[in-house]
């Protein structure tokens, strides 16, 4: 199975040795997402984007607070995955295919979809630190995107390995998909990593799971 070969990954060898599992020892049951209720999304543009300020919950949803881990997913596939079990079962390794990320698989709310690469970039543009160490909020590790009342935070959620869907990384390592493919088996992601420049990358493998931060479709 394909493994990260970009530079921003290197740190990442020690943390994952540990973890690489065949793909046959997701034991733990996947937890079923959160259904509640969530207040609605106003968002904040940033270079004339309007983000939403919270990542994807469960398909549909946001999650509760902008520090908030949410959920993870797949390239082009609407299944979310939590962020506080190490393992779950079910895990598809398989590489999703697609040339951008279907409307049908969009786990945005309604009125957001997954963003561009070409928007990824503009938001790394208006980044408050490239590298060193992580922003926090309210005791939760991220980067800060933007200045003053045009702010988000978008926390460290680590990800999902792409062949054992293990949780690695978690409050150290940020990985954002874009919609854009880079190759039947590549697509774009924004990723920042503690002591790292954060940048936007097409070398990440479609198998792994990734946060999701929404655009506005009126941003279209």
């Amino acid at each position: 199975m394909k493994k990260f070969n970009i530079i921003y990954l290197m740190i990442a060898v020690i943390a994952i040795s540990a973890a690489f599992t065949s793909c046959d020892k997701n034991k733990e049951a996947e937890k079923e997402p959160p259904t509640k209720p969530l207040p609605n999304e106003k968002g904040v543009v940033i270079n004339g984007i309007k983000w939403s300020t919270r990542n994807v919950a469960a398909p549909g949803t946001f999650a509760a607070k902008p520090e908030d881990a949410g959920m993870l997913y797949r390239w082009n596939r609407k299944k979310a995955w939590n962020t506080t079990d190490s393992l779950v079962s079910g895990w598809d390794s398989t590489i999703p295919e697609g040339d951008s990320w279907a409307k049908a698989n969009d786990p945005c709310p309604t009125g957001w979809r997954v963003p561009t690469q070409e928007e990824l970039e503009s938001l790394l543009s208006a980044i408050s630190v490239v590298s060193g160490p992580l922003d926090e909020l309210n005791g939760v590790t991220g980067r800060y995107f933007g200045s003053g009342d045009e702010k988000l935070f978008l926390p460290a959620a680590g990800y999902r390995d792409d062949c054992t869907g293990t949780l690695l990384n978690a409050g150290s390592f940020g990985y954002y998909w874009s919609s854009t493919a880079n190759s039947s088996e590549d697509a774009y992601s924004l990723a920042f990593v503690s002591g790292y420049d954060a940048g936007v990358y097409g070398e990440g493998s479609r198998s792994f799971g990734f946060s999701v931060r929404c655009v506005s479709e009126l941003s279209d």
